[in-house]
Formats: structure tokens, C-alpha cells, sequence
């Protein structure tokens, strides 16, 4: 994807925040010192700090500058700053938020969609499922047909702040599959889970939907502690979702 001049600062700055370069606390450099370090007029450099500051990365005010704030001020669903931490490195802390968020968010949702899942979003799941199943079987991208798997499930919550979480977590979601799925045959295996999920949604039957995923996330959490435990490295995810060979 081509940048722009503003896109490539923002970037710059947001990526050198996360990675640690400028700690919590501390001012990231003077406007003149960005110009002439990055090749930058003042407007582009004011524009990149508003769009960090609706990121949650940093404040700015009169004789304090532009300040870099806490983590935890970090708005961890916007999809710039996941990709920023998975260069920097995908911490235990960081996955296991992840995963507690899956935990929490997921069930219910399912459990939701179990009610509520109209004859549209069951088609929508299952050609997401046939897409993750192909992938396995002929190779291709099983990441994406996962997320659009799990994306259509929130959806089929028709719970309005399900559906606005469900493109927030798109990034989070993907991190968790593409670390779940690079274990040896872990797509495979997953697809008989996948399918019970489907298939408790069908029957209407919200209690077997909510177990169903349940074995989904915490599967792929000891998937994700398997790769930590590798030392295997971790996914870019300002790369493409790598693709499955064929079986």
C-alpha cells in the first residue's frame, strides 16, 4: 500500500512510541527537530500528532508539548497500534489480554447469535467456513476466512455494540489466528470446532454454541502458548496472512 507523506509520520512517530524509543511520560521531539529529521513541514508534523492523539498514544498542551501517555491509554483496538506492537515484539502481557478479551467477548456474542442469527448470517458463516476448509484441503489464505468466520458470528449477535466491537477486534482477532494456525496441522484440526460452533447456531441451541467456542479460544490460546514456548517468531502484521499449502 503506497503512503502518503502524513500516513508514512504517523507511522514513523506511533511505531517509535509503542517500540519504546520514546518512554511514557517523556516528550517526543520539537516540531523543528521532526522537520528537519523526517524532511516534513510543520503542518504534516501537527496533523501526525492529532492522529496519534486520537490514538491514545499521547497528549498535547501549552509548555508541556506532546507527551507520550501510559499503555494503558493506548486505544488497543485501533489496528495501527496492533501493528505497531507486533514489530515491536507480541508480549505475553499483550497476548494474554487478547486472549482474556476472546474469552470474555466471544461466548456471549455466540450465545446471542444462537437467538438471533438470521438466514443471511448463517449463509455468510458457513461460506467463511467452506473458505477455511478449501484453504486446508487445495492451500490458501485460512487466516482471513477465519476472521470473517468469527466477524460474522458477532455480527449475527445483532447486538449494535457487538457489531461496532467486531471491527474493532479485527486486528486483535487476526494476531490470535495467525499465531493458532502456525502450528503443524492446526487449521485441520480446528475445523471440526468450527463446525460445532456452526452447528449449535442452527439448532438454536445458545448453551452448546457458547461451549462450542469456548473450546475455540481456549484451544488457541494453548496454541499461542505452544508457539511462545518455541521461541518461533511471532507474525508482521503489516504483512499479508500467510497462506496454508495445499494438503
Amino acid at each position: 500500500m503506497v503512503r502518503t507523506v502524513h500516513g508514512n509520520t504517523v507511522d514513523h512517530l506511533g511505531a517509535a512510541i509503542v517500540a519504546g524509543r520514546y518512554p511514557p511520560g517523556t516528550a517526543i521531539p520539537p516540531e523543528p527537530l521532526l522537520c528537519q529529521e523526517l524532511g516534513i513541514s510543520r503542518t504534516v508534523v501537527r496533523e501526525a500528532v492529532k492522529s496519534l492523539i486520537a490514538k491514545g498514544l499521547v497528549s498535547s498542551g501549552p509548555k508541556v508539548g506532546t507527551r507520550v501517555l501510559p499503555s494503558e491509554q493506548w486505544n488497543w483496538f485501533d489496528r495501527d497500534v496492533i501493528v505497531w506492537q507486533s514489530r515491536a515484539g507480541l508480549t505475553r502481557e499483550f497476548l494474554r489480554d487478547l486472549q482474556e478479551l476472546r474469552r470474555v467477548v466471544e461466548p456471549a456474542a455466540v450465545r446471542l447469535a444462537a437467538e438471533r442469527a438470521t438466514t443471511d448470517d448463517i449463509a455468510g458463516i458457513e461460506a467463511a467456513f467452506a473458505g477455511m476448509k478449501q484453504a486446508v484441503e487445495q492451500g490458501g489464505d485460512y487466516v482471513t476466512h477465519d476472521l470473517l468466520f468469527h466477524q460474522g458470528l458477532l455480527r449475527a449477535s445483532h447486538n449494535r455494540m457487538v457489531v461496532q466491537m467486531s471491527k474493532a477486534l479485527a486486528a486483535l482477532l487476526r494476531t490470535s489466528f495467525e499465531i493458532s494456525t502456525s502450528r503443524k496441522h492446526g487449521p485441520r484440526q480446528s475445523l471440526p470446532l468450527h463446525r460445532a460452533v456452526i452447528d449449535a447456531v442452527i439448532a438454536r441451541d445458545a448453551a452448546a454454541a457458547e461451549l462450542a467456542v469456548l473450546v475455540l479460544v481456549d484451544g488457541a490460546r494453548d496454541d499461542i502458548e505452544a508457539v511462545l514456548a518455541s521461541r518461533r517468531r511471532l507474525p508482521k502484521l503489516d504483512l499479508p496472512a500467510p497462506l496454508l499449502r495445499a494438503a
